[in-house]
């Protein structure tokens, strides 16, 4: 079994109960009546991204359905959280790429989205002999990675919340969700 397409989802839920509050949040991102099964951070090779809803259209309630997932929770009122998925896909599409999570406090969406996209794209590259210093920026590395011409493309998905001020619980998500057709 090989997911033939992929899409990326994110959202955020508060209730005074955790889980509910992660099932809000899952709601939010319009996963909610899916069985989720988290696994690891491959992009498979030729596996095309389409859009949220083409990805939604695809799936059927209670379909088992695996996804790359990055959560993070809170009832600390006002604490920044955040939760990012990041992609990094190979030019020879015959090759697998990379997801990443990433879940952090006190990041916003934007730091979380570069954040994601660069763990991605540094295991892609790494993977394909592209050399840099880790501790590069992140516009030094981009720009190695578009000099190498081994990598396509990059891209992130990320949800951050401020927890509720009155102590309910903030959750948020983000997810690379596969489709895997018959």
């Amino acid at each position: 079994m090989v997911p033939k397409k992929v899409f990326f989802i994110k959202g955020v839920g508060r209730d005074k109960e955790k889980l509910k509050s992660f099932e809000l949040a899952l709601r939010n991102a319009g996963i909610e009546k899916f069985n989720l099964v988290n696994v690891s951070s491959i992009l498979p090779p030729n596996c095309k991204i389409i859009s949220r809803e083409k990805g939604l259209q695809l799936l059927k309630p209670g379909e088992v359905i695996f996804c790359v997932m990055a959560k993070n929770e809170t009832k600390e009122p006002n604490r920044l959280i955040s939760a990012a998925i990041g992609c990094a896909v190979p030019a020879d599409r015959n090759n697998y790429g990379y997801l990443s999570e990433h879940h952090d406090f006190g990041m916003t969406t934007e730091k979380a989205e570069d954040y994601a996209e660069d763990l991605a794209a540094t295991m892609l590259a790494s993977t394909l002999g592209v050399e840099f210093n880790s501790d590069s920026s992140y516009d030094e590395k981009k720009e190695i990675w578009k000099i190498s011409d081994k990598i396509v493309t990059t891209r992130a998905v990320a949800q951050s919340a401020i927890g509720d001020k009155t102590g309910l619980w903030t959750s948020v998500i983000a997810a690379a969700v596969f489709v895997c057709e018959n």
